[in-house]
């Protein structure tokens, strides 16, 4: 039954549509995995086994009575611990919230238990999503090797999609928090458009920063959950009211004739020599898919100046989320407490230059999507580092981690991020693809291209 927990959404979905395989047993076997394999890694934060059998049941019997809801209903999936679910604890990583339970359910939430999703459970997560872990619990054990980085902040849910403990998973991503778990984790992550799905019901780190999305290990699945998830929420003043396509329906068209922007300095400077040589042959790879290459020059910005300008934004927003309990509750805090104590020294007039500075910096990302259809990248120049390494910039060296994710949190683009090779120690690499607003589309159809004409996608983790 291992290969059943490594299948894909919609090849459970198939099963389960065509009764071939029950949601009780799919959900008991996922949970039984769980309990075997994930007091090694570490990726739940809370696993709700009771409810989880509850909707497996009711799934079962709709599905017998041919009230089939899609391609959701009866496969289990896990959400990060920062999602509200009525009732149930969601501690954002905390010890500050660890025995809150909200009263009503998240936007997102309400939508998967529509789609008939079977909920596992609530995935460990940094402290308040940022880069530090509470002490207080183990941080998540990256499958590939335990002595490695499984990614911040949505570590949980890199991990537990990554070991076949989830079908799929949501993350945030405020900096990088989908995209630097899904690639030290081998997986596929999709950071949308900013507003592309409600933010309502979900903790904030930084709400002009932040965006909600999935992680999962197929570029179909991610457009399975994005169908389900996106839209506009009336809750949520800052979504979209952009349409909503059919993700999945669209993977099959073609691709060739479409334009790939390539900037080799922005590829290869600062970044590992492995991961650059797998993203050139990637590139190669897509162009012998029919996609044509053409030169950009993405908008510049120093490193410093970059992670200090989105620390500036970020710090003071996280500033606004807490300050109900900051300083209040200090004393409450682990070391989150470092990024309040950061915004507190930080002016009005600095958030004011920070904010200018960004979108300036949007305006000139913006414009190199007159030329192109899409952007390709590292999603991280190295593969996953030795724990301890986690720092924002490397000191030491000019591997400056966010510098393939941070641009993308200030110009609002969709991302997806998937596996595009290995090291020579067995470390998964990640592949980036950037589009214009609400092209998560075309970032599907070509990452789906990409996926099933390699094998990148096929390898699982050695538990």
């Amino acid at each position: 039954m291992t290969d059943l927990a490594y299948m894909s959404i919609g090849e459970v979905a198939s099963l389960l549509k065509q009764r071939a395989l029950s949601p009780v047993e799919l959900t008991r076997h996922l949970l039984d995995r769980i309990d075997s394999v994930d007091k090694h890694l570490h990726s739940y934060r809370t696993v709700l086994a009771d409810r989880a059998l509850t909707q497996a049941r009711r799934a079962e019997k709709e599905i017998a009575r041919g009230e089939y809801r899609g391609i959701l209903h009866g496969v289990p999936i896990a959400v990060k611990d920062l999602v509200y679910t009525a009732g149930i604890p969601t501690a954002c990583g905390s010890t500050l919230l660890e025995k809150w339970l909200p009263r009503y359910d998240a936007t997102i939430m309400g939508r998967l238990e529509a789609a008939g999703a079977v909920l596992l459970g609530k995935l460990h997560m940094t402290e308040f999503a940022l880069r530090w872990h509470h002490p207080a619990w183990p941080a998540p054990v990256n499958p590939w090797g335990a002595d490695r980085w499984s990614g911040v902040s949505s570590s949980g849910s890199g991990v537990a999609t990554a070991a076949g403990l989830c079908y799929g998973s949501l993350g945030t991503d405020t900096g990088g928090s989908i995209r630097f778990p899904a690639a030290c984790n081998g997986a596929v992550g999709l950071k949308p458009t900013y507003g592309r799905v409600s933010r309502y019901g979900v903790f904030p780190l930084a709400k002009s920063l932040d965006n909600v999305g999935p992680i999962t290990r197929r570029v179909a699945d991610a457009a399975a959950i994005l169908g389900v998830i996106a839209g506009h929420d009336p809750r949520d003043p800052t979504s979209s009211h952009h349409f909503v396509l059919d993700y999945t329906s669209l993977l099959g068209q073609g691709v060739s004739g479409l334009r790939m922007g390539i900037d080799e300095r922005f590829l290869s400077e600062g970044v590992h020599p492995e991961v650059r040589e797998a993203v050139l042959q990637a590139v190669a790879h897509l162009t012998g898919l029919g996609l044509q290459v053409v030169e950009v020059v993405v908008p510049p910005i120093e490193p410093n100046f970059m992670v200090d300008t989105w620390s500036t934004l970020c710090a003071r927003d996280a500033a606004d989320a807490h300050r109900e309990t900051w300083p209040a509750r200090a004393g409450e805090y682990g070391p989150f407490r470092e990024w309040l104590e950061l915004a507190d020294k930080k002016t009005g007039a600095d958030y004011a230059a920070a904010h200018a500075t960004r979108l300036e910096y949007a305006g000139n990302m913006a414009g190199i999507f007159a030329e192109i259809d899409i952007l390709v990248c590292p999603a991280m120049p190295y593969a996953a580092p030795p724990i301890g390494d986690d720092a924002l910039p490397l000191p030491g060296d000019n591997y400056v981690r966010p510098r393939f994710t941070y641009p993308f949190n200030f110009s609002n683009s969709p991302t997806l991020t998937l596996p595009c090779g290995f090291t020579a120690d067995g470390l998964p690499i990640a592949l980036q693809l950037v589009g214009p607003h609400f092209a998560e589309d075309t970032l599907l159809r070509v990452g789906h291209a990409f996926e099933q004409s390699t094998v990148w996608h096929t390898h699982v983790p050695p538990l």
